[in-house]
């Protein structure tokens, strides 16, 4: 009997569900940073130990669970476990079950379950709330997790979820970039980023700019933890903080969130100097929206991943329009009707001036020619300007029409007319037909 559904569509769905099943049985590979581990002991009421106790931790999202049994001295542990909400549960012959749920796990955290047994029937269940423990001891680092909520509930200018870092101990933020942070008095080129136990700094110097590669918008985040000292041995990248952040996953319930933040500048007033000047207030328009999406693998007829897999996707976009002035980056008519030979235009003289190494006072603007370097001598004449050099230091002459022998002083109304104009032949034709100006300016 015919489904109903085309041969073509059927071979289509069979490829696609195969090529999915063949990435989701592949080998697992766990970052050592992004996860924790659940451990414990397991007594009876005596305070003895009860090896061979069987223990099941259930991620109470996913549904995935693990067993094993205490060995000789009733210890158990979980390692390398995902971040999540977990039901943990130790059954023994001749006692009644222990159930505890509710136990939460943070990144790169040991949480403690201990089980006490008490006699009873097996099908006795002792079931017990988890509570936050007050104090870590599992280890020495000292850090702190901010978690989804704090991620969401706190105002973030820009949604910039790093941002919370300063709420840790000894973070401050940047003095030379409000965004960036310093821990511990180290400087901000000392911090280590981690998303998802990878790398996630940029590293190299870029200006103010040493940070992470990528940012996932708040919403993506599940939680992350700012560690200043103590490091576990697998984080040995930098002497500051580390910044470990762990993306959201899936879980058997299917969740998503939408969001659109808005800035315009028809919600805002006029700032103080355009009241003052009378100015209508400039445009700005600014839209930040996305989404995230989550839930269990499922291809119809073909695999249902509850249980067992799970997706999370993010998005989020910004879009930014504004009026700017870019003045100085546009030539001026005088420049490109010359060919780019003459400068003068960039000569401002009310905005100061500056004296070089021979001792020449020139207007800022003023254009060097770079074949003229030369070094000088203190106290000694320079040949080629016929000038005594009042110390030592490298030189270079200004583009002017006329000879510079002996000029000391650029700034007035007999020189002004002759500074900035440049020979025709020094510049390639090629270059100014495509609008591209290469120039050293002098500036203050």
């Amino acid at each position: 009997m015919s489904s109903g559904i085309p041969n073509s569509t059927r071979r289509l769905s069979v490829a696609a569900g195969c090529l999915l099943l063949s990435l989701l049985m592949g080998p697992t590979i766990q970052a050592q940073i992004e996860t924790g581990r659940i451990q414990g002991m397991v007594r009876d009421q005596s305070g003895a130990v009860i090896p061979g106790a069987k223990v099941t931790s259930t991620n109470e999202g996913t549904g995935l669970s693990l067993t094993m049994t205490t060995g000789p001295t009733g210890y158990y542990v979980f390692p390398g476990i995902l971040i999540g909400s977990y039901k943990i549960e130790v059954g023994a012959k001749g006692f009644s079950k222990y159930v505890q749920s509710g136990v939460t796990l943070h990144v790169q955290e040991n949480a403690v379950v201990d089980a006490t047994f008490v006699p009873g029937a097996v099908t006795q269940r002792v079931e017990v709330t988890a509570a936050a423990p007050v104090l870590q001891t599992q280890d020495a680092s000292l850090g702190q997790t901010v978690t989804s909520q704090v991620v969401n509930d706190l105002p973030l200018n820009g949604r910039n979820w790093t941002e919370l870092v300063q709420l840790g101990a000894g973070v401050t933020y940047a003095q030379i970039n409000t965004i960036a942070f310093e821990a511990n008095g180290h400087p901000l080129a000392q911090n280590d980023y981690r998303l998802n136990g990878i790398n996630n700094n940029m590293e190299q110097w870029a200006g103010y700019q040493w940070a992470y590669v990528a940012l996932p918008p708040p919403d993506a985040i599940a939680e992350f933890k700012v560690q200043t000292s103590n490091y576990s041995a697998e984080i040995g990248h930098s002497a500051g903080a580390v910044v470990n952040a762990i993306v959201k996953s899936g879980t058997n319930q299917v969740h998503g969130k939408a969001w659109e933040y808005v800035r315009n500048d028809k919600f805002d007033s006029a700032n103080f100097f355009e009241n003052a000047s009378g100015l209508a207030k400039g445009p700005y328009r600014q839209n930040q929206f996305g989404a995230t999406f989550g839930g269990p693998i499922y291809i119809p007829h073909l695999y249902n991943g509850k249980g067992r897999s799970f997706f999370f996707v993010d998005y989020q976009g910004l879009r930014v329009r504004q009026a700017a002035t870019a003045i100085d980056t546009v030539p001026t008519s005088t420049m490109r009707n010359s060919g780019y030979t003459n400068l003068q235009d960039l000569v401002t003289y009310s905005s100061g001036t500056r004296t070089d190494n021979l001792g020449r006072t020139l207007p800022l603007g003023t254009m060097f020619d770079p074949a003229t370097t030369r070094t000088l001598t203190a106290r000694q004449t320079d040949p080629v300007r016929e000038i005594v050099a009042p110390q030592c230091g490298f030189v270079r002459d200004p583009f002017y029409q006329g000879s510079l022998v002996g000029i000391t002083n650029f700034v007035s109304p007999s020189i002004e007319p002759n500074l900035n104009l440049l020979p025709a032949g020094r510049l390639d034709p090629n270059a100014y037909s495509r609008f591209v100006v290469i120039s050293v300016v002098l500036r203050r």
